[in-house]
């Protein structure tokens, strides 16, 4: 059985945070400003594109980031909510992609795709672990 075939088209996920100081971009670099930085955002709709498939995996397999393809639209200040959701729109025999968007209560701050790749957890350590070729 392809470990991808319980993933449906349409399996919805989300991930919310509050914006603090650490998750600006001027905590990284402290000349930019105060506001929620574009990895934070990604990292969170990273997140909302796991939890959508998640509980469809089979037993001791979890998935990756592969690919990204956002656009962060408008700035959020610190101490806003901001909320990533994610859709599955398409699965493949090794692939599953997702819309991703997050919303900061007032604005949709960024929109875009993310690609994720199933992988058993146990094997994926083993080949990390592995003697360098």
């Amino acid at each position: 059985m392809n470990s991808l075939s319980t993933i449906a088209i349409g399996s919805t996920g989300e991930a919310t945070v509050i914006v603090t100081t650490e998750l600006t971009v001027g905590h990284a670099i402290p000349l930019m400003p105060k506001v929620y930085s574009t990895p934070s955002m990604i990292f969170l709709m990273e997140t909302a594109a796991g939890s959508a498939i998640q509980a469809s995996l089979p037993s001791g397999w979890v998935s990756v980031g592969v690919d990204v393809n956002i656009r962060h639209l408008a700035a959020t200040p610190v101490g806003r909510t901001v909320t990533a959701s994610a859709t599955v729109t398409s699965v493949s025999e090794k692939l599953v992609v997702f819309d991703v968007e997050a919303h900061d209560g007032t604005n949709l701050i960024g929109k875009g795709t993310h690609t994720r790749a199933p992988v058993e957890l146990a094997r994926f350590e083993r080949a990390l672990s592995a003697p360098p070729k």
